[in-house]
């Protein structure tokens, strides 16, 4: 946390500096309007998407989720008065409202994607298992908001990815089964196998690199704060 709000605190500080940045019309860079915003993209945009992939998470987790998150928007340094309620069900609705305002399809974004896309499928992702991967990615979106990143389509691959999140879930025979069987057509690969687990195998590289939660004694934000979820 403190490493995140270092780097906010090093984006401010060159825009003030600058004297070019108009405070009246802008706002403060990296406000905390918008690292509330952010928490919201990592929790309840994040459980919409599992969602749109057909992924069933209970109540419970996802309460304890969003719980996570509000600790991280406390530890953040957002006011009190900005920090995101623990209540998953509440955040989703004031998220979709703003969403509504903030999100606009940019040349910036779509640029910012096509970067995230190119490292994907050189370094996480390659072929023949990258093209299931983004037909994934745009389900877990939605039309509407990957046209808004620029997220490409494939007509080949788009409908399966569709037909196995409401089939089932992404983990399931039903996605090996439907979406597999289209995608092993088209790119010679099965996306259960290929996606899924070079996917899983990538997260783990990275929470073993950047979390190291089994070696973490330090106290639970819950804890430092004295404040149940």
């Amino acid at each position: 946390m403190t490493k995140v709000r270092l780097v906010h605190a090093s984006v401010r500080q060159p825009h003030e500096k600058s004297g070019e940045w108009d405070y009246a019309k802008w706002g403060e860079p990296v406000s905390q309007k918008y690292t509330a915003g952010a928490i919201c993209d990592s929790s309840v945009q994040i459980l919409e998407a599992l969602k749109n992939l057909g992924v069933h998470v209970s109540d419970e987790d996802r309460h304890g989720f969003m719980c996570a998150w509000h600790y991280v928007n406390h530890c953040l340094g957002t006011p009190e008065q900005g920090v995101m309620p623990k209540d998953a069900e509440l955040v989703d609705r004031i998220w979709r409202v703003e969403r509504e305002k903030e999100w606009r399809e940019s040349d910036d974004g779509k640029f910012m994607t096509a970067q995230a896309l190119k490292f994907y499928k050189q370094e996480m992702v390659p072929p023949p298992a990258y093209d299931p991967f983004v037909a994934m990615v745009r389900a877990a979106f939605g039309d509407k908001y990957a046209d808004m990143a620029g997220i490409p389509r494939n007509a080949a691959l788009d409908t399966g990815a569709k037909i196995a999140a409401a089939g089932h879930s992404v983990a399931s025979n039903t996605f090996g089964g439907l979406f597999g069987g289209t995608a092993q057509k088209a790119t010679g690969t099965n996306p259960y196998d290929a996606i899924l687990g070079q996917a899983s195998k990538a997260f783990n590289k990275v929470e073993e690199y950047t979390l190291k939660h089994d070696k973490d004694d330090q106290p639970q934000m819950h804890q430092e704060l004295h404040d149940n979820p």
